[in-house]
């Protein structure tokens, strides 16, 4: 069972994550090269007209974060 100061971390850790990822979204879909953490290759934006799911991925697929279009 997690006490109140593990929930904090876990909350905090959660939050931070979900940011960084949304910072690198923005700045994908605005154009800039971004590369990926794990394995250096540049990452590419897949938008629903490509008819594959889209999203933001890497070649290896160490990156692979599904979006939302609607």
């Amino acid at each position: 069972m997690l006490d109140i100061t593990q929930f904090d971390l876990l909350k905090k850790s959660t939050a931070k994550s979900f940011n960084d990822q949304k910072a690198l979204i923005k700045k994908v879909m605005a154009g800039r090269q971004m590369k990926c953490e794990t394995c250096g290759n540049i990452l590419r934006l897949i938008v629903p007209e490509d008819k594959s799911t889209p999203g933001v991925y890497c070649g290896k697929g160490c990156t692979d974060i599904c979006l939302d279009f609607i």
